[in-house]
């Protein structure tokens, strides 16, 4: 009896897989289409692209359901989009750092922050730039409380020289610098405040790094269509020549193609280098470290001209923001 029941037990758990498939599958095939196709989707697609990453599991399980299941055509469809994910974890056209030129570079290390309205912790965010000897702090969703609170920590005393849009709610941007800052601006047509400024390098020949506090408008609703506005407009930010530093919450991933257009630098612009996929970092998280119950994602970059090499990339939780502070040695090459 047990030795006759064991092939229709087989085939009822093997039926039982392929109807498990289309669950686990669907979903993946359905998110991949929109991480593939070059279509400006709208708001929920878009959003749901940023979590490509977390897609490579159930691809994996889609696969295994479909060799217990015994069908052919369900194994082909899973090889494929684990394949799909694979080739997006380990990105082909991922830019590596400057190599080391001629001569003395000139070094500095950055470091971004989204203060989530002004909440962020300003003594922690005091220390993080002291303990990691930061020379140039970006600071979005600044407010003026939180500049108070900034100068109460002393973070004046560690970078005297500062660029500030002190706003309320969200739309501040502020650059702090160790360095002579002169500002040269702001990005134009956006929501959110992103200062524009020259940081003088201090070599002797003028020198200067153009540097951007970057907060691009979050893509939900009717906002998508200002978010891809946004990222072309930080795009354009870099005219051509000389070193350049995109900081801040970009509010968007490697997997959004608008955002591997700023790099790839389009319309006749340089290519630009994502420093944390430089070093192997692109997914360590920045997102959301608290408030909403989320698969975390990597929304805060800092992007430079290819020009600059860097080192010792790195991410910190900082109290009362969902946002992560990135931080990263540069070592600028003149010419």
């Amino acid at each position: 009896m047990a030795a006759s029941a064991a092939p229709w037990i087989g085939r009822r758990a093997a039926r039982v897989c392929r109807w498990l498939f289309v669950p686990v599958a669907l979903p993946v095939a359905v998110v991949s289409a929109f991480r593939a196709l070059p279509v400006e989707w709208p708001a929920l697609p878009v959003q749901l692209v940023a979590f490509t990453p977390w897609l490579a599991a159930p691809a994996a399980a889609a696969l295994l359901l479909a060799f217990l299941g015994r069908s052919r055509p369900q194994q082909a469809v899973a090889a494929v989009l684990l394949g799909c994910q694979a080739f997006w974890l380990y990105p082909l056209d991922v830019r590596e750092p400057a190599a080391e030129a001629a001569g003395t570079p000139v070094s500095l290390v950055a470091m971004s922050i989204n203060a989530e309205v002004g909440r962020a912790d300003a003594d922690e965010i005091a220390a993080l730039v002291r303990g990691r000897q930061v020379d140039l702090l970006a600071v979005e969703e600044f407010t003026p409380e939180l500049e108070s609170r900034l100068t109460a920590a002393g973070l004046d005393t560690l970078l005297p020289h500062r660029i500030s849009h002190a706003r309320a709610g969200a739309g501040g941007s502020a650059i702090y610098s160790s360095r002579k800052l002169t500002e040269s601006g702001v990005i134009p047509d956006t929501r959110f405040s992103m200062p524009v400024a020259r940081l003088d390098l201090g070599d002797g020949s003028g020198a200067a790094l153009r540097v951007v506090a970057v907060h691009a408008l979050a893509p939900a609703g009717d906002a998508v269509d200002q978010w891809r506005s946004d990222l072309a407009s930080v795009a354009r930010a870099d005219n051509g020549s000389g070193p350049l530093l995109l900081a801040g919450d970009f509010n968007a991933t490697y997997d959004h193609r608008e955002f591997r257009a700023l790099l790839a630098g389009t319309g006749g612009r340089r290519a630009l280098v994502d420093v944390a996929a430089s070093h192997g970092s692109r997914l360590v998280p920045t997102w959301p470290m608290q408030d909403y119950r989320l698969p975390r994602i990597t929304l805060d970059h800092l992007v430079t001209s290819p020009d600059i090499s860097s080192s010792g990339y790195s991410v910190h939780r900082i109290e009362g923001t969902d946002h992560a502070a990135v931080v990263a040695a540069l070592r600028i090459h003149l010419p």
